[in-house]
């Protein structure tokens, strides 16, 4: 086996995951020749057949299963090791403070700071959970770096001169609903839909993001005021409600609750923006670049 090589394994690995040399080169970025020249060359370095052809494409052999399953070990390790090297290479180093509003912060900055702790482990980052006016006031002080806020339709008009914003989700703003609940089943929501509802809502600081009935709702039937927006997601599992809830902590919700997106062009939308003073650091850009990869992941 001394002509193994690491782009045979992953042709190897590939091609017995996707049963075909087509499939393969599309996923690798082969072409489907270089693709049976490496199956090949791994065939000639094993001394056997790894793969056998039929009508809809292939199948490993058990020596190709068996070295595709020690290929996916040995790979795993080798883009360990590359990340740590690259690590180490990275001259990005110091400390930084990210302020970002509690739905923000239950998603989207957790993997944001996770691909930064891979990919700059020099930098080392802290994490400001707060009401926006109090992360402002911070970022103009000079204590915070980046903060994560909402803006638009029934947020209060933050005063944001001066300051750069990157836009990270718009019409960010769903609906929590039970998960035996009708919407749940149909998957979506139109504001008809929401009128005979009972409403779960916020009660939150002077400043703070509000999270009422669906924006758009004359006279909505609301059951229950509560600070914390988890208490909020807790008592719609249990059937006492619906609730609002930004997209970008669609994926926190707990067992027994479905977001549910709403059919409204009556509704001018909210975004979920990050704010930096001018000039930012290389730090700063780094987290900026890894919030807007993890958003854009989410929208996905």
């Amino acid at each position: 086996m001394s002509e193994v090589t690491l782009a045979g394994l992953r042709v190897v690995r590939e091609v017995a995951a996707s049963g075909s040399f087509t499939a393969a080169a599309a996923s690798l970025g082969y072409t489907q020749s270089a693709i049976s020249r490496q199956v090949a060359m791994m065939e000639a370095a094993a001394g056997t057949a790894l793969f056998e052809r039929h009508a809809r494409g292939v199948r490993p052999t058990p020596a190709g299963a068996s070295l595709a399953r020690h290929a996916a070990t040995a790979l795993a390790v080798v883009d360990t090791a590359e990340q740590e090297l690259a690590g180490l290479r990275d001259r990005l180093a110091g400390r930084l403070s990210v302020g970002a509003f509690p739905a923000a912060a239950a998603v989207l900055v957790p993997r944001a700071l996770a691909v930064l702790r891979t990919r700059h482990p020099g930098l080392v980052v802290t994490l400001d959970e707060g009401a926006t006016p109090a992360l402002l006031a911070r970022l103009r002080g000079g204590r915070t770096e980046v903060v994560v806020i909402g803006v638009g339709a029934g947020l209060p008009g933050y005063d944001l001169a001066g300051l750069h914003q990157d836009v990270l989700t718009e019409d960010d703003l769903r609906v929590a609903v039970p998960e035996g609940h009708r919407l749940a089943r149909r998957g979506r929501a139109e504001v008809a839909d929401l009128r005979e509802e009972t409403w779960i809502v916020g009660r939150g600081g002077r400043g703070e993001p509000q999270f009422g009935a669906w924006p758009t709702l004359s006279e909505p039937r609301v059951g229950w005021a509560v600070r914390s927006w988890t208490t909020r997601l807790g008592m719609v599992a249990a059937g006492l409600g619906l609730a609002l809830l930004p997209g970008v902590a669609a994926a926190s919700v707990p067992a027994g609750v479905v977001v549910v997106p709403v059919e409204d062009p009556g509704w001018r939308g909210r975004s979920a923006v990050v704010v930096t003073r001018p000039g930012r650091s290389a730090g700063a850009t780094a987290v900026v670049e890894a919030l807007r990869e993890q958003a854009a992941a989410l929208r996905g």
